[in-house]
């Protein structure tokens, strides 16, 4: 077992940490907003601190789950941030999606520190994380891999590095581009065959055990037809991660014109107010 500190409760982060201590591990969370790292706390146990760097010392591993690149440099650097807190020796796994950039940014910086860094991006969404399910890609030294897996298995599915620093953000945005298009593909599909007068149950079914069947179908079919986007991994983040895909493609040279194109469906989301719908809100532009 080992003290850990977690950076950032929301949707994700808020259980994940939970899956930390009923595994038995001592966790200090901290929050921007206070009051959700007390509702942590009344919840699991454990201890919470003011600052990053309050929770991070004493803590063998430091995980982070915020917003985007300027949420994390705000927790790692500066007086107050982990890295100023964190003893030689300490790792930093982040499980933000950022950019590739500031991984590698951050990671030489905890390297200062005497720190290692991983960079952990998770696939499942908020059930995957409720579940203890997700699907974690990392980036970092092999030996700060090795020492952090034990911990991440807390709300793990499958958890693998995939290369040094870095490599981690890099497989999440292949993630995130391959989402991007099924889910667009997702709800032309439904949208058809409801203003063809097919049963969407019926038609789910049917299709859902060949060639066409995802997980966005299997988990989202239901809630598409019933127009309720109330929920899951919204529109607003989603467009942060594509925006950080597209930027490294034009400096990798890889073509993505499917990506380009849903990246703009999602902005019209956006303008229908739906910023905190899950992905899947896709068919709502669709039957307008």
């Amino acid at each position: 077992m080992a003290n850990v500190a977690f950076l950032g409760l929301g949707v994700m982060g808020f259980p994940m940490a939970g899956h930390l201590a009923a595994a038995g591990h001592a966790v200090t969370v901290y929050n921007r907003t206070p009051a959700r790292a007390g509702a942590w706390v009344a919840r699991h146990g454990g201890a919470s601190a003011p600052t990053p760097r309050e929770a991070a010392q004493g803590a063998d591993f430091v995980m982070a789950c915020v917003g985007n690149d300027d949420d994390l440099r705000a927790v790692c650097t500066g007086p107050d941030g982990a890295f100023a807190g964190m003893a030689p020796g300490a790792r930093f796994v982040d499980h933000t999606t950022v950019s590739a950039a500031v991984t590698r940014e951050l990671s030489a910086a905890a390297a200062d520190f005497g720190a290692g860094f991983v960079d952990a991006p998770v696939s499942g969404g908020q059930a995957g994380a409720e579940g203890g399910q997700l699907s974690i890609m990392c980036g970092g030294a092999q030996a700060d891999y090795d020492a952090a897996r034990p911990v991440m298995d807390a709300y793990a599915k499958i958890c693998r590095r995939m290369g040094d620093s870095g490599a981690g953000q890099l497989t999440k945005m292949a993630n995130q581009i391959a989402i991007a298009g099924l889910v667009q593909g997702l709800a032309e599909s439904l949208n058809f065959a409801e203003r063809a007068g097919l049963s969407i149950p019926d038609v789910v079914e049917v299709i859902s055990q060949g060639a066409a069947g995802s997980w966005q179908m299997q988990n989202r079919h239901a809630t598409m037809a019933e127009g309720r986007f109330d929920f899951g991994f919204a529109v607003d983040w989603m467009r942060k991660d594509l925006g950080i895909c597209l930027a490294t493609a034009d400096e990798t040279g890889a073509s993505l014109p499917v990506t380009a194109l849903v990246d703009q469906f999602y902005k019209d989301v956006q303008a229908m107010g739906g910023g905190r719908w899950d992905t899947s809100s896709l068919i709502a532009r669709l039957r307008r």
